[in-house]
């Protein structure tokens, strides 16, 4: 009797069928770059594509916890995640109307609270890790891509009079949308460099961060400059000294390059840098405007010191505790979009939005969190030998986003990164503490 030979399957339905848990999550990264539609009359943009593969993130977790009859989390994973839901409940009950308290409680339940948790237990491996990192970086080189050139031909959003600043597809209504995914992409891009597998993974990663200094430059966000310049540096500590000062001087000749030596707007980058510090020696409006609204922030918090004064509720308050020195808001253009006046709804300052509006019980909750997680990842990274580039990546990510939070909120299409970057973030600081 002849037998036929068998005939081996295709590498890719198995490849898919071995990573189908991570479909959901790759999914909310992919979706990140489908521009969203602002609304007409309000310029937000509202609920968006990555906003709903994020539910189905969460769902998905819930359905494959019941269905191998796991106990999600153990008591330390528990606590620490669930920190800020203390300050959000709080908030809630102090907010203008149930649909408004409502509405900011189920936005701050998903970027601080449900994702990062469902990452957390979808993770399971460094292997997942890296292959959502890789996804972040793909994201990046493709909107900077768009960014730069946007900033070559004058299609981006409107910037001191010029249609060049790059904001890639997230559009003049969240200039910093594409500032954020660049950073987030050289974060993760850097941390495989540091600590690659292979040389192959090094000199992919080195090319790819190169490649993502340009559009962030082009994006003219002075938070995602300092934030990207911090995680980068801590980074480049925590890899050590042999590795550490070749990178270093790479990116920095890298930087020189294409600043100083291509002319890539430098004059319009000396002034946006110099604006930074410049509060009372002539600042330009948008330094005015924050700086105006922070203290406007504080009034509300000793208004209410303990709760604040509710959920979404910045807005109602913000006229009654800022000064005359605040605008009526901010000018969008360019980018495919009309000039439209943008309303500040935001202090521009996530804890500072945090204490006004959940107190000092809500931002002790949230912030200890955070910092929990940053000292869990660090004394890991510590330890670990092999398998560094996941912590570079994790802890340079939650650096990120703790001093972007200085300059920055959340709101926008793309504030669901935000919630990746702390669930890659808890994986690391929490691995082997969901229980089998």
């Amino acid at each position: 009797m002849i037998h036929a030979p068998s005939v081996p399957l295709p590498r890719w339905p198995r490849l898919a069928h071995t990573d189908a848990p991570l479909i959901p999550a790759l999914a909310v990264v992919a979706l990140l770059a489908v521009p969203a539609e602002p609304d007409a009359a309000t310029g937000s943009t509202g609920a968006t594509l990555a906003d709903a593969a994020s539910a189905v993130l969460v769902a998905h977790c819930v359905l494959r916890l019941l269905r191998d009859r796991r106990r999600p989390l153990t008591r330390t994973a528990a606590v620490l995640l669930g920190l800020p839901v203390i300050g959000i409940t709080a908030a809630v009950f102090g907010s203008a109307g149930p649909a408004t308290g409502l509405a900011g409680a189920v936005r701050h339940l998903q970027i601080f609270v449900l994702v990062p948790a469902a990452l957390l237990l979808l993770l399971r491996d460094r292997r997942d890790a890296r292959l959502v990192a890789a996804a972040v970086v793909a994201l990046a080189l493709a909107e900077g891509a768009v960014g730069v050139h946007q900033y070559v031909t004058g299609t981006g959003a409107s910037y001191m009079g010029q249609d060049i600043r790059a904001v890639g597809t997230f559009g003049a209504t969240d200039v910093m949308g594409m500032a954020a995914v660049v950073g987030y992409g050289l974060v993760c891009a850097l941390g495989l460099a540091l600590a690659p597998r292979s040389r192959g993974q090094r000199r992919a990663a080195l090319l790819c961060a190169a490649l993502l200094v340009l559009p962030l430059v082009l994006s003219f966000s002075r938070g995602a400059w300092l934030a990207t310049a911090a995680a980068c540096t801590a980074q480049l500590l925590l890899a050590g000294r042999r590795i550490s000062v070749p990178a270093l001087a790479a990116g920095t000749a890298a930087a020189v390059v294409l600043v100083v030596g291509l002319g890539v707007g430098t004059g319009l980058l000396r002034e946006r840098v110099a604006s930074i510090t410049q509060v009372t020696d002539a600042p330009d409006r948008s330094v005015t405007d924050r700086y105006t609204m922070w203290v406007a922030s504080i009034g509300m918090w000793r208004e209410a010191p303990v709760t604040g004064v509710g959920l979404k509720g910045f807005p109602a308050y913000r006229d009654s505790h800022a000064s005359l020195a605040l605008s009526s808001g901010g000018d969008t253009a360019g980018a495919g979009a009309v000039f439209r006046r943008q309303p500040l709804l935001s202090p521009h300052n996530m804890y500072l939005l945090i204490l006004s509006e959940q107190g000092l019980l809500g931002l002790t909750a949230l912030l200890g969190s955070w910092l929990a997680l940053l000292t869990l990842g660090l004394r890991r990274l510590s330890r670990t030998v092999r398998g560094k580039d996941c912590g570079l990546i994790a802890c340079g990510l939650l650096i990120w986003q703790l001093v972007d939070f200085l300059y920055a909120d959340i709101g926008g299409p793309s504030t669901v990164l935000t919630a990746i970057g702390l669930g890659l973030a808890a994986w690391w600081a929490l691995a082997g503490t969901a229980a089998p």
